[in-house]
């Protein structure tokens, strides 16, 4: 047999080995594995091969192109006339998501799943991935030479991908019709769409059965599974927590506003769903509390080691053995290694490249004070004459200001007044901010670009705790049963799940005081009591704790029903002088730069004339 060898990474020697694996070399599997139900099913080494080609479709999204082209939401705004994604929805182009009309990793021309590729595409893999996980698991009974744990993996694996990737697809165009057989290839197309929650129960019961089937820790699994030849390379697998994560996402999401307006007519929260969502984040968060996984939440100190590696030998998502990365694409590239102007207007700022992406002023409001205040409370202490002041710690990391050092050698500052050297509609800051959340402060000409990788994820722990919180909140504070300890239904901060005894509001606070700043209700206690400002908390919250990261806000704004509202459409700058003796901002006034086009029918992206034309009963989304 060949030597062994694994795509999930080697913690501290993945550094040396990046872009250098493929999906293809995972296990020693006939090369006709993909269809040969003799050689590609009957033991595990070959289909665990036949499987690993599921972990190679999963998209990359951060790096289909640079830029910070996978952000749609309001976060960011990007230089004037910029051909990317985020621009093309601005102006009401949202065709541009197919490949026909910009790069953009929500759409390729092709199946892409090769050694290395950044080219993946969300919508052909994720309709490839689900027909490859729906032939494995047709052809279990082949699987004849493993044992029953290894069965179990396998299984397990199959169900995971088949739910997830229906999962992305319903997040960006709705229900649609959910595949959970094989189909032939002469069947006359006929599957029906379905609506977002009948396909969230079908995605849900697949995550479930999975949870059921998959270990937390593939090495706790020892010589069951192919004689412990996956011991230490098991970072990235599938696990029971990432099934339970997404299990408990995919309810909340049927939970929503706008998925309970599309599947049964009304704009509020469905508690059921979101009771459902928070008993299953209840049972994922009791392991954690348990200590038997390696999932926590880092310390704030090492927060930029969620996003980047600075130098350090170890997957971003985790730090010395803490892991807050649940679910993460496979490291297909080094793309953003040494290259800065793409997740980054710092490097524009001192160099003057190409990135022309910089932070919307208007989102960069929703980062409160540390005192846990949001800035437009009038007991907050925030001053318009000094804004930058006093701000929730995670401002601070995530975004620079007029000022702010912007490299290490030299120190050289921001210059973002108006006119300064670092404002630019072409390359820098149109904004009067910069984003420094997702590369080392040294990814510039100046430093050098010292050794660097980013990679984001698609889940972390931190999004599990704001998502408990929000479905506690519009599940169990429904007004259908008493908060615990309570008389009345007032004290919406102290709901729990049923199978979990952490609050609400303690689940809240979590990511809160895990930055340094003050718990929510701490001064205010109507922020915990009063429903309305805590689920206007968790949006704040949300926004602060997952800015830049995948498209989380895109799909919060839109699942909440609040993209059409002006405040998250218009994008802004701040101008400003700066006091030539004390260095602060004067005459500040807010400009609103653009305003986004988008009314009802933007909720669901337009699907390809190409694919709704197929067969009557598929359709297209409303308004398209």
């Amino acid at each position: 047999m060949k030597k062994y060898k694994n795509i999930m990474l080697r913690g501290l020697a993945f550094l040396s080995v990046l872009g250098l694996f493929s999906c293809e070399d995972y296990l020693d599997k006939s090369p006709d594995s993909d269809i040969s139900s003799t050689d590609a099913f009957v033991s595990f080494e070959n289909f665990q091969g036949f499987v690993e080609e599921l972990y190679c479709a999963v998209p990359d999204y951060s790096t289909a192109n640079w830029a910070c082209d996978w952000i749609l939401g309001d976060e960011i705004v990007e230089k004037v006339d910029a051909p990317w994604l985020n621009t093309s929805f601005d102006k009401g182009n949202y065709w541009a998501w197919t490949n026909s009309q910009w790069i953009s990793f929500l759409d390729k021309s092709s199946v892409v799943t090769t050694q290395g590729s950044r080219e993946q595409g969300l919508w052909p893999n994720a309709w490839y991935a689900i027909r490859k996980a729906n032939l494995g698991l047709e052809n279990l009974d082949n699987l004849i030479n493993a044992n029953e744990t290894e069965k179990n993996v396998i299984k397990g694996q199959l169900l995971f991908f088949r739910a997830w990737f229906h999962f992305e697809l319903m997040s960006y165009w709705g229900g649609l019709p959910y595949i959970d057989r094989l189909l032939g290839s002469s069947e006359v197309l006929q599957e029906p769409r379905l609506s977002f929650q009948e396909c969230a129960d079908k995605a849900a019961a697949d995550f479930l059965q999975a949870a059921e089937l998959l270990p937390d820790d593939w090495d706790n699994l020892g010589d069951l599974v192919d004689e412990g030849k996956t011991v230490g390379n098991n970072q990235q697998r599938i696990t029971k927590m990432k099934a339970l994560g997404y299990a408990g996402k995919v309810f909340l999401y049927a939970g929503s506003p706008l998925m309970n307006y599309e599947s049964q007519g009304s704009k509020t929260f469905n508690a059921e769903y979101c009771k459902k969502a928070a008993d299953v984040f209840g049972e994922m968060l009791k392991i954690v509390d348990s200590g038997t996984t390696s999932l926590g939440l880092l310390d704030f100190s090492m927060y930029d080691a969620l996003f980047f590696t600075d130098g350090r030998g170890t997957i971003p998502g985790e730090y010395n053995g803490v892991r807050e990365a649940i679910f993460q694409p496979i490291i297909n590239s080094t793309w953003f290694k040494g290259c800065a102007w793409g997740p980054s207007s710092l490097f524009t700022a001192v160099n003057a490249g190409n990135g022309g992406v910089s932070p919307n002023a208007r989102f960069v409001e929703n980062y409160g004070m540390a005192n846990g205040l949001p800035i437009n409370d009038p007991n907050s202490g925030f001053d318009e004459s000094d804004p930058w002041e006093g701000r929730d710690p995670r401002f601070y990391q995530n975004i620079a200001t007029d000022g702010d050092k912007i490299t290490n050698l030299n120190s050289i500052e921001a210059q973002l007044y108006t006119g300064g050297a670092s404002r630019d509609n072409g390359s820098c800051s149109r904004t009067g901010y910069l984003l420094t959340k997702l590369i080392p402060i040294t990814a510039n000409t100046t430093d050098g670009f010292s050794s660097n990788y980013m990679h984001l994820s698609y889940m972390r722990l931190a999004d599990v705790y704001l998502m408990y919180a929000e479905a506690v909140l519009q599940g169990y504070g429904s007004g259908t049963s008493y908060a615990q300890g309570t008389s009345n239904f007032s004290e919406y901060g102290d709901f729990t799940a049923d199978s979990y005894s952490l609050t609400a509001e303690e689940a809240f606070n979590k990511i809160r005081t895990r930055s340094g700043a003050s718990a929510l209700g701490a001064i205010d206690a109507t922020y915990v009591t009063d429903k309305d400002k805590f689920q206007e908390s968790i949006v704040r919250e949300r926004a602060m704790e997952l800015a830049f990261e995948g498209n989380s806000r895109f799909k919060d704004l839109r699942r909440w029903l609040l993209a059409d509202k002006n405040k998250y459409k218009e994008k802004t700058a701040v101008d400003f002088d700066r006091d030539a003796v004390t260095g602060k901002p004067i005459n500040i006034r807010e400009t609103i730069l653009l305003t986004r086009v988008f009314d009802q029918k933007h909720y669901w992206l337009p699907l390809k004339v190409s694919d709704v034309t197929l067969y009557p009963s598929f359709g297209q989304n409303p308004g398209w």
